[in-house]
Formats: C-alpha cells, sequence, structure tokens
C-alpha cells in the first residue's frame, strides 16, 4: 500500500523528478527492417543526486527486459523490485528495494519496440530499390518521441552525450550525428559505431537507415556536408548542397562562433511528417524541400527550399548549441531560425526581396495571435503531448516578426554583436527568454525585456487607431480581435511613420493606451525622395498629405486610420506614392479590419480596386490571397453576387497577366516567374473563361509530351486547376488524365502539384472520390497534406461528412500528431456558420485529444467568426451595387 502510494506521487507531473540526472548515453540499436520492429540496449551514465528508491525516466509503446543499475562507487548492483510503465504520463518508474546513494551509476534498460507508421519516434517507411518495395527506418524525435525509440530523460535541459552502435543489413547504409569511427562485420549484417557526440539534448538525436546517393561538398572551415538522395537522384541534391555550404560559412562569421561538429548530413527520405528536423549533425528532410529538379521544380520551390535549408542549419546553433531551457521557450529555437533564414536568403539573393516576402510570415503570425484562443509566444506547456501543438504561427512566423521588430529598434550592428555574446555565453548549454533579454540589454544598454516581455508573456497584440488634428497625430492602442471583442492587453510598441515623404520620418515609442504627437517639424522637413522614387512620382504625392505608419510593416501590430486619412492613403497606394512593403501592410490591415467588422467590405473592395495595375510579386499574392478569402464568405453572405465579384477579382487581375503571358522570357526575373503561376491559378480559381480554354489546350500538349515548353512546372497548378474545375461526374476526362499524371509521376514536386489541386472540383462526388484515395495505400501519409489543403468551397460540406465518418479510422492510422491537425484545420475552417460551428463542438466534444484541443478551438473561433462577418455583409444596404460598378 505504501508503495503504490509513493508511485501515485509520480502521476501526472509536467516535468520528471531530479533524483537522477543523465550525463552519457551508450545506445545499441537492433532494427529487424523485415518484420517493423527493434531491440536495443542502453547504458546511461547517471549521477544520483539524492538517495532515492526510485528513478523516473521517459518511456513509451516499449517492452522492457531487463534492467540494472551499477553504482560507480563500490560496483554494487541493484535490479528493480518492480517496474511501471505508464503510458498515460510517458514515463517508466523503476522502484528498488534498497536506497540508491547519491553519487554516479549507470543504469543498463534492455527494450524493444515496433518501428511504428505514424512518422515519429522511431518509424519505418518504405522506398523503392529497382522494382521492389523495400523498408527503412528513420527517427523523428521533436518534441517528446526519443521515448518512443529508447528509455531517456525525454527533457531538453537534460543534455547529455550520446554514443550510438547500430546493428544493420550488410547492402544498407546507416547514419547519425555523428561520423562512423569503425564497422564491424558479420555474416549478413555490419555493426556500425558512431564517435560520441557532445552535449545535446535527446530530441536532437537521429537515426537513419536505407539506401542512397550522395554529392558532398566542404566549407571553408574544413566541414564535411553531404546531401543523401534516393539512388540515383544524387544530382538533384547539388543545389540543397551548395546553400547549406554557403550557409555553414555565413552563420559562423555571424555568430562568431564555429559549426561545432566534424560534418553535416542532410538525407531525403520518403515520409516525412514535418517539413525537415535539425537534428545534431543529420538533417532529415521530406523529399521534395531537399531535391531539386531543373525542370519539375517550381521558381516559388527554390526559394522555399533555400529558406528552409537555411532555417536548418542555424538551428545548429539556435536550437542545437543553444537549446531552449523547456519548451516554453520554443520560440528561441524557431522564431530565430525563422528570421535568421530570411536574413541569410536576402544576403545570398537579394533581388528576390525576401524581405519584403517576409510579411507574409508576418500575416500568418498576426492573423493567428488575432483570436482569443491564441497564446503567448512564451507558453506554458503542461502535458507532453500538448508540445506539439505550439509548434505554430505564434512560435515561428510571429516570433520571427518581433525579433524583426526588435532588430528595427535596436540596429543590426547591436543585434548581431548580443547573438554573438548570447551564442558564447551560453553555448552547450540551455537557455530561457529572460537570458537573451538580459544579453540584449547589457549590449544596448536598453532594458529591452521592459519592452518585450509585453510582446512575448501576453498573447495578442495591438491595433493603433490614428487620427489628425492640425499638427498632431493622435494615437490610441488596444487589443485587435478578429472577433471584434476587446481585449485587455498593453504593449510597448515601436511606431514609425511617414509624412507624404519617406524623407519625412519619426519613431517613437507608444508606452500609454493614448498619446498626442507632434509633428510639425515634418511638414518643414525636406520632400525629397530616396532612391527608388524619381522626381516625377515626388511630384504627383506632393499634391497631398499622407500619413503611413508601421513603416516597411516593421512592427508586429495593425492600423486603423480615420477616414480622411484612410482616403489620402488609398490615394497615394493608386499614384504608386508607397514601397511595396507597405502597400502590402495598407492591403493586409484593411482586410483584418474588414474581418473583424470594424471597416466594411464596401470600403475593402474600393482599395483593392487601387491595386489594378500591381505587379509586385508580394503585394499581388497578398491582393489573390484577400480575393479568395472574400469569394469564400460571399458564398454565404451574398450568394447572389458571387459571380460578379469574381469577374471583379478577374479584372484586378488581368493587368498583370497580360504582362506576364503563360511563357516565361529569357532572363526574367525569379519574382516574375512566381508571380506567373499565381495570377494564372487565381483565373483559373474565378474562372476565366479564357484562361480555362488556354490551359486546357496546353493540359492537352502535357499529356502528349511531359516535358512541353508550354507548361511549365510553374504554371502547371492553374492547369490542373482549370481541368478540374471542368471536371464533373459526368464529365470525368479532366480527372482521370489529372489521375494519370499522379500516377506516373516521376518526382515528388509533380506529386505534390497534382494532390493540391485534385480536389478542386466544384462536383462533391468528384471530392469525395479524391479523399477516399487520399487515405488509400496509394497516397503517402505525409503527401495527405497537400489534398486537403485544396478542397474546392463546394466541397465543403461532403468533405465534413467524410471526416465525421472516417474519423475513427483517420485517428487510428496517423495517430495524435502533426498530420491530424491538418484534417481539423483545413475541413473545418472553410465554413461560415455558427450552426456549423455548434456541430463541430458537438462532434469532438467526446473526440477531442490532447494534441488536437487547441487546434481545434481556434479552428471553431474561426468559424463564428466568419459567422459574424457574414452577417455584417448581409447589412450592408448598396453592396451589390457596389460590386456591380466595380466589375464593370
Amino acid at each position: 500500500m505504501e508503495q503504490n502510494q509513493n508511485i501515485k506521487q509520480f502521476k501526472g507531473q509536467t516535468r520528471l523528478p531530479k533524483f537522477a540526472i543523465p550525463d552519457r548515453y551508450d545506445l545499441h540499436l537492433k532494427p529487424y527492417l523485415s518484420v517493423c520492429t527493434f531491440s536495443g540496449t542502453i547504458c546511461i551514465d547517471l549521477r544520483i543526486i539524492e538517495p532515492t528508491k526510485f528513478v523516473v525516466l521517459n518511456a513509451l509503446e516499449l517492452n522492457i527486459h531487463g534492467v540494472l543499475f551499477t553504482d560507480s562507487q563500490n560496483q554494487q548492483q541493484f535490479s528493480p523490485c518492480d517496474f511501471v510503465l505508464d503510458d498515460d504520463d510517458e514515463v517508466l518508474l523503476l522502484v528498488f528495494e534498497e536506497t540508491l546513494n547519491a553519487g554516479d551509476g549507470m543504469l543498463r534498460i534492455d527494450f524493444s519496440g515496433i518501428l511504428n507508421e505514424h512518422l515519429r519516434g522511431f518509424y519505418r517507411c518504405t522506398y523503392m530499390d529497382g522494382d521492389q518495395k523495400k523498408n527503412m527506418a528513420v527517427t523523428q524525435f521533436e518534441a517528446v518521441d526519443a521515448r518512443r525509440c529508447f528509455p531517456c530523460w525525454d527533457e531538453p535541459a537534460l543534455k547529455a552525450t550520446f554514443k550510438i552502435t547500430i546493428d544493420l543489413p550488410l547492402e544498407l547504409i546507416a547514419l547519425s550525428n555523428m561520423p562512423i569511427i569503425d564497422e564491424k562485420l558479420n555474416g549478413n549484417v555490419k555493426t556500425v559505431y558512431f564517435e560520441e557526440s557532445p552535449l545535446m539534448s535527446t530530441y536532437l538525436v537521429a537515426v537513419v537507415i536505407g539506401l542512397f546517393d550522395y554529392v558532398e561538398d566542404t566549407t571553408a572551415d574544413g566541414v564535411k556536408v553531404r546531401v543523401y538522395c534516393p539512388l540515383g537522384q544524387a544530382n538533384k541534391g547539388k543545389y540543397a548542397l551548395s546553400i547549406a555550404v554557403k550557409a555553414l560559412d555565413l552563420f559562423a562569421e555571424y555568430f562568431s562562433m564555429p559549426y561545432p561538429l566534424p560534418k553535416l548530413d542532410m538525407v531525403a527520405v520518403p515520409e516525412f511528417s514535418g517539413g525537415a528536423m535539425e537534428n545534431y549533425g543529420l538533417i532529415i528532410y521530406r523529399e521534395n524541400e531537399l531535391l531539386y529538379d531543373d525542370l519539375q521544380s517550381t521558381a516559388a520551390r527554390k526559394q522555399r527550399m533555400t529558406i528552409v535549408v537555411m532555417h536548418e542549419v542555424a538551428h545548429h546553433w539556435f536550437g542545437n548549441l543553444v537549446t531552449m531551457e523547456w519548451w516554453t521557450h520554443l520560440w528561441l529555437n524557431e522564431g530565430f531560425a525563422t528570421w535568421i533564414s530570411y536574413m541569410a536568403t536576402d544576403g545570398l539573393f537579394p533581388e528576390w526581396k525576401i524581405w519584403t516576402q517576409f510579411l507574409q510570415q508576418t500575416t500568418g503570425g498576426l492573423r493567428l495571435d488575432a483570436l482569443e484562443g491564441s497564446h503567448p509566444i512564451e507558453v506554458e506547456v503542461h502535458q507532453a503531448r500538448s508540445v506539439n501543438e505550439i509548434f505554430d504561427a505564434i512560435s515561428y512566423k510571429k516570433g520571427s516578426a518581433v525579433i524583426r521588430m526588435l532588430q528595427g529598434y535596436l540596429g543590426d550592428g547591436i543585434l548581431q554583436k548580443a547573438l554573438s555574446s548570447y551564442m558564447e555565453k551560453y553555448a552547450w548549454k540551455n537557455a530561457k527568454t529572460e537570458d537573451l533579454w538580459s544579453v540584449l540589454s547589457a549590449e544596448s544598454g536598453i532594458q529591452v525585456n521592459k519592452m518585450m516581455d509585453s510582446w512575448t508573456k501576453q498573447k495578442g497584440y495591438p491595433v493603433i487607431s490614428v487620427k489628425s488634428e492640425d499638427h498632431f497625430l493622435e494615437f490610441e492602442q488596444s487589443q485587435f480581435l478578429s472577433s471584434g471583442l476587446h481585449g485587455e492587453g498593453k504593449w510597448i510598441v515601436p511606431i514609425t511613420l511617414f509624412l507624404g515623404s519617406y524623407n519625412r520620418r519619426k519613431n517613437f515609442l507608444l508606452e500609454s493606451k493614448f498619446e498626442k504627437v507632434d509633428v510639425s517639424e515634418l511638414f518643414s522637413s525636406s520632400d525629397g525622395y530616396s532612391g527608388s522614387f524619381n522626381e516625377a512620382n515626388e511630384e504627383k504625392c506632393s499634391e497631398f498629405v499622407w500619413v503611413k505608419v508601421n513603416v516597411e510593416q516593421s512592427g508586429f501590430y495593425r492600423v486603423k486610420y480615420e477616414d480622411k486619412l484612410a482616403a489620402q492613403l488609398r490615394k497615394a497606394v493608386e499614384k504608386n506614392c508607397l514601397l511595396a512593403t507597405d502597400k502590402f501592410g495598407v492591403l493586409d490591415d484593411a482586410f483584418a479590419l474588414c474581418q473583424a467588422c470594424e471597416i466594411s467590405i464596401s470600403s475593402l473592395l474600393s482599395l483593392m480596386n487601387v491595386y489594378r495595375k500591381e505587379l509586385d510579386y508580394a503585394v499581388l499574392s497578398k491582393l489573390i490571397d484577400v480575393c479568395y478569402s472574400v469569394v469564400e464568405i460571399s458564398i454565404d453572405a451574398i450568394p447572389d453576387a458571387v459571380n460578379e465579384l469574381k469577374t471583379f477579382f478577374i479584372n484586378l487581375l488581368l493587368f498583370s497577366a497580360e504582362k506576364l503571358g503563360w511563357e516565361s522570357v529569357p532572363g526574367e526575373i525569379h519574382l516574375n516567374t512566381m508571380l506567373r503561376g499565381e495570377v494564372y491559378k487565381a483565373l483559373a480559381t474565378f474562372g476565366h473563361d479564357k484562361t480555362h480554354s488556354e490551359a486546357m489546350q496546353r493540359f492537352e500538349s502535357l499529356l502528349d509530351d511531359r516535358a512541353t515548353p508550354l507548361l511549365s512546372a510553374d504554371t502547371r497548378k492553374a492547369a490542373y486547376i482549370a481541368i478540374m474545375r471542368n471536371a464533373s461526374t459526368t464529365n470525368r476526362n479532366g480527372f482521370e488524365s489529372l489521375l494519370k499524371i499522379l500516377r506516373e509521376a516521376d518526382t515528388v514536386h509533380e506529386k505534390e502539384r497534382v494532390l493540391g489541386c485534385i480536389a478542386s472540383c466544384p462536383d462533391s462526388e468528384i471530392v469525395l472520390e479524391v479523399l477516399n484515395l487520399l487515405v488509400s495505400d496509394e497516397v503517402r501519409d505525409q503527401d495527405i497534406i497537400y489534398g486537403l489543403g485544396g478542397i474546392s468551397l463546394e466541397g465543403r460540406e461532403i468533405a465534413w461528412r467524410w471526416l465525421k465518418e472516417n474519423w475513427d479510422l483517420i485517428l487510428n492510422k496517423y495517430g495524435d500528431g502533426l498530420l491530424i491537425t491538418h484534417f481539423i484545420r483545413d475541413i473545418i475552417t472553410p465554413f461560415c456558420s455558427n450552426e456549423k460551428a455548434d456541430e463541430v463542438t458537438e462532434f469532438f466534444a467526446t473526440r477531442a485529444t490532447p494534441g488536437i484541443a487547441m487546434n481545434l478551438k481556434q479552428s471553431i473561433e474561426q468559424v463564428r467568426i466568419k459567422a459574424r462577418w457574414v452577417q455584417s455583409i448581409k447589412q450592408e444596404s448598396s453592396l451589390e451595387e457596389v460590386i456591380s460598378r466595380l466589375a464593370c
């Protein structure tokens, strides 16, 4: 009875007790690929901190075959009298009859497990060896799945060194964090021994066993870099290899800290739940994030691949070398890796204008953080399985946007110097957010934590309301919520503004709720414009006075202008007086305010109308995104006006479409290549007859010749959507042709493209057929996300019905991990009624699990926000007249 009570003290704890701390793991794994199981032995060097009869560590879905503790001081051995594997708390509790004394010891555990199919822990996936399908083994441990592979102290702060040994079939390759130091052969099996690692967290341990080709290069510091690719596809790894080599040199210089390992391997695996994982010395990618094909990869994919490789390599400093102390501080890993990946990409490819495109990241953070169901950047994590849910737009996108805002406030030089000091101080250790603020404060002489705590410790962000009176501007901050409610938050906001010219600037900190600012000195300053604005532009922009707050969208906040200022700003957009970043911001803020019912949709549409001749990639992409969202809401709000609304949106895009054409021209810029795909995809989605006709002709050429120049990788999505928008149960020819392309595709990029378009059909029966295809063995688990993200608005209802009918099957097949959140988000959020929100709430009342709870809550809130927006739009009496006028 007493022992049971003692065991109960460890139930429901967020963190492991600190009776014992690991210093070193000696792990020997023996995977049996033909039967998808594995066995292993782990010898853990421990420090017993205080005398105890209990040792508690993490383990999940493992069988324990033997446990032995050896006291290093007297070599006395102890076997536990009992052990408990608790699946709820994911711990292995070892109970000893005798007290283990404080001091050093070694814990040996023999265990076994199953190579699962859920793309987490130690899992199996398949690859093709000629015509044969074979099994391979891969690990994915972040956030809390090392415990599925071996018993361990699976918390980021409990760093240790790792000595890894693997038994595997003779013909296969084994990769791990460190280089191989020895191999021994025993018949058809070889044992591979890896060097011992430096200190690292368990979630960064990695193993891959399979068959690969590779390309390699060496950095300026002599670090060997390899990219492992599927057999026969080594050339597709060359682009990512070149970026990784440049990234290692760049980050070593930026942080004044050399890359700490002797090698870096990057490997493409056939199935992976995320995009990539920054395991120390062995970055694992899904194939389409690492393999670049000159014919089949789009310009957008090349850009994304560059950013992703930069992001993962950057983690070897931010995350691996200096690791967050607990998942509360995950943003220190992900926010910084995101921010610096854009900075590094901008250094290599300034012509991509990547900081303008970064605003898409900022918008993603702003959108999620405007929900009542959002969370602070520093979020409390109380349950292991809920950790996955904070790998979201707050940690990545808001985190990186807040760093960008801080960079603008402190200056590039101070930030870089502080980050170098931070790396030096916390190398091989763990850090909290306040540790970073402390170093930044010391370097800058500014109390950084005073300002930044308001951005990281509370959820949400402000909307800054701006009014003018004589030579004064009045600023008032309040929490912005898409629901229209008013939150209680208050922030220290770095305000930047221009008045009628990019030469007339003012910066200040808004520390109170309200502030009145004298801008009279700006009226007397020079009207000159910076280099990007010529004299003719200066003259037409000086005819009126406009105010743009949040210059280049560098701050993480929204701006709401009084009507007079909003009208002047709209005129400034129309006359092309603003930089692309500011044109993006004006539209993005207006859309968010409209969705929150703060401004009318008529005002939003009138603003959109002045973007007709826009050609900047980021700005036009934002315009297209707004068009998609307005069409979605209008189906419920103004169904009779939807076709006319689509006509208006088509007219908005025809100028850019005619400028770009279907085919690239020699020497055209990267951004135009990307823009072409976005514009024609939108025209196809909105049902532009000429685009559909042209797309179908070019699609026929593709069916005859897969390498036809008439349909490039960048425009294929537009053609595929046109095909599916014209498909139906009575006219299946285009659908069947697209299925044939999917089944015959020899590149992951083409498969991704087809899957992303094939559910865009207006015929719900075709959508249902596609949904069943997605969960069949024909589609890899990881690729389901592309299909789910492309479901047509007409397919919303059938998709929801299908999800309800198949929920148990889906949950059992894919588990409670990252994939399952896509089913929730992509199928639920397109709805726009409170009735549907109630229905979803009722269905999941007894079905929600910790891994989807936050995503589910946020998705339902988004449906209710749109339901409120629908009602607001219905009350605009003259809206249809406005649409008719704009559509002309």
